[in-house]
């Protein structure tokens, strides 16, 4: 009993300080370390929070298309029986 209370008390706990630690400074890179260089056409390097941007490409846009009415599909070649 007093074990489960114990793990009831130190979870929670745990889990707060856990999340407490977080860091909340400007990211910058390592001492000794520079950034990478400038992409081709470019004067200056990025910073660091414009390389942690997600391209277009990494996050697309969801297309939500309904049909209107049922459709017949088309013969599927790649759908085969199981050997």
């Amino acid at each position: 009993m007093n074990r489960a209370r114990l793990v009831l008390v130190s979870a929670p706990a745990l889990c707060l300080m856990l999340a407490a630690c977080g860091n909340r400074t400007p990211l910058e890179p390592a001492a000794g370390a520079n950034l990478p260089p400038p992409p081709l056409g470019e004067a200056q390097p990025r910073t660091a929070e414009e390389l942690l941007e997600l391209p277009a490409l990494a996050r697309p846009d969801r297309t939500v298309e309904l049909r209107r009415r049922s459709e017949e599909r088309e013969d599927d070649p790649f759908d085969l029986p199981p050997e």
